[in-house]
């Protein structure tokens, strides 16, 4: 017994001590404070469902002292471009194909350092019409597709031009149990922790996070079975996300409206939930559905969409437990909040109101988390997601 202990002790400092580096790492190959601190306006790209419209990922700059957010136009070609992301050094960007041609799932995208113009390098397949999120490993060698409609992730290599290579591995969920009432798998978000060793799946129709092991050197996705995460009844979970400083994930259940606090052992894998926090008011009783879930880049507070409350929830972070307190609800300027994202400045959130064609700037108050509305919402058809880049 004795010795399992030890064993354990050793496993839990080695975690910590690779989080750590694996924590240096990303911070070398992220924009630096001064980088992010000039006064130059930061880029900011937003997907959309183009419907009946060519453009489909829209460009805009943000004021980094104003918050004053001025949309300069749109890159067609490629329809309902409904997530996106970028590589670690901001030199490209990728997005889904949603619900479109199942030959173009997925896209790379060369940006222009100066003006951010996106010139197309490629597409790669997504098997089925049901691509719905996309992210990149913290040493940009591979992106990871999850499929929604077809309950499945895949992963590609990216090359040194930043186009997507040929597919590196398939997986296929499937429901574990021979039950009649059998589960339909929906694979909704896929994001590779701090050390780029693990691959964290969040599939809704499962009720499950399934953990992989990665290969940076091949791209390759493997089932890491011992780790997987079975969610109450009822849970959903739609997206994850990792705390930029301490071993704990974080995740969104849309069917329940719940955010669970995960701690995280990066020696072994493995995930185990200390805590589950509702999205709403306790006197809420009507219909919802969670959306997203972020962390201010401070780690002292975490943020989640309300679809039905029309809310972005507020907690803070405690910083010895990582558990959730919370803070209280942003409502004003919000609705149908598919996604939203914060400034790597930590200074602004933006949240896209879907359904109004429009997004929504806020300045996020540095003691309490909480938001204020900067000016009036702008013009951007059915946006459903915000990223931003600084230079």
């Amino acid at each position: 017994m004795r010795k399992g202990l030890v064993q354990a002790r050793m496993n839990r400092r080695l975690g910590l001590m690779l989080w750590a580096m694996a924590l240096s790492l990303v911070g070398c190959a992220s924009p630096t404070s001064a980088d992010i601190e000039k006064d130059r306006p930061m880029l900011v790209y937003f997907g959309t469902y183009t419907k009946d419209q060519d453009e489909g990922i829209f460009r805009g700059e943000l004021d980094r002292h104003s918050g004053k957010l001025t949309i300069l136009g749109g890159t067609a070609g490629l329809p309902n471009p409904s997530f996106l992301t970028l590589d670690p050094a901001g030199r490209f960007l990728y997005a889904v194909s949603e619900g479109g041609n199942k030959n173009i799932g997925s896209a790379a995208f060369a940006i222009d350092p100066d003006n951010g113009d996106l010139t197309l390098l490629n597409t790669q397949p997504s098997g089925d019409d049901g691509a719905c999120h996309i992210s990149v490993d913290p040493a940009g060698t591979t992106a990871i597709v999850s499929n929604y409609g077809g309950g499945s992730v895949r992963s590609f290599p990216i090359q040194a031009d930043g186009s997507l290579g040929p597919i590196a591995s398939f997986i296929q969920h499937a429901d574990p149990t021979a039950n009649p009432d059998k589960k339909i798998p929906r694979a909704h978000c896929t994001k590779v922790d701090p050390t780029g060793r693990f691959a964290l799946t969040a599939d809704l129709g499962l009720n499950q996070v399934i953990v992989y092991q990665l290969d940076p050197s091949t791209s390759q996705l493997t089932p890491h079975v011992s780790s997987t995460l079975n969610l109450p009844p009822g849970a959903g979970p739609r997206h994850l996300t990792f705390h930029p400083g301490m071993p704990f994930v974080y995740l969104i259940n849309e069917h329940d409206a719940t955010i669970t606090t995960l701690q995280w052992d990066v020696s072994t894998g493995k995930l185990k939930a200390v805590q589950t926090t509702s999205t709403l008011p306790k006197d809420y009783q009507a219909k919802n559905a969670t959306a997203e879930i972020v962390i201010h880049p401070n780690g002292q507070f975490l943020y989640g969409s309300n679809r039905g409350h029309d809310s972005i929830v507020i907690y803070a972070i405690d910083p010895a437990t990582g558990l959730l307190s919370l803070v209280g609800f942003q409502q004003t300027g919000i609705n149908e909040p598919r996604n939203f994202n914060i400034d790597p400045t930590g200074k602004f959130l933006i949240a896209c109101n879907q359904h109004r064609d429009n997004v929504q700037v806020f300045r996020i108050d540095p003691t309490s988390g909480k938001l204020s509305a900067v000016g009036d919402p702008v013009a951007v058809p059915m946006p459903t997601c915000v990223t931003f880049l600084p230079r």
